[in-house]
């Protein structure tokens, strides 16, 4: 671990978030300090969350799309990652 440029992972967790979700990838993508990884856990949105997601794709380090329990389970999904 470069102890001067920690990598940094932000997990995003969702569902249909559609409304909100472009707008959290782009804070993200625009931060200056660049050691950052982007994780999206999605609770198997139905609205246009992963046409969102899709969109950035290529940004974005790991996502997934499958039920979950709730956010804490979502995050836990992340941890390994």
């Amino acid at each position: 671990m470069n102890k001067l440029n920690p990598k940094v992972s932000i997990i995003i967790s969702v569902l249909n978030s559609e409304a909100v979700l472009e707008r959290c990838i782009i804070s993200v993508l625009n931060q200056t300090y660049k050691n950052i990884e982007l994780i999206i856990i999605d609770g198997k949105s139905s609205d246009n969350t992963i046409m969102i997601i899709n969109k950035y794709s290529e940004k974005i380090n790991y996502w997934i799309s499958e039920k979950d329990s709730g956010i804490y389970n979502a995050w836990n999904k992340a941890i390994p990652k």
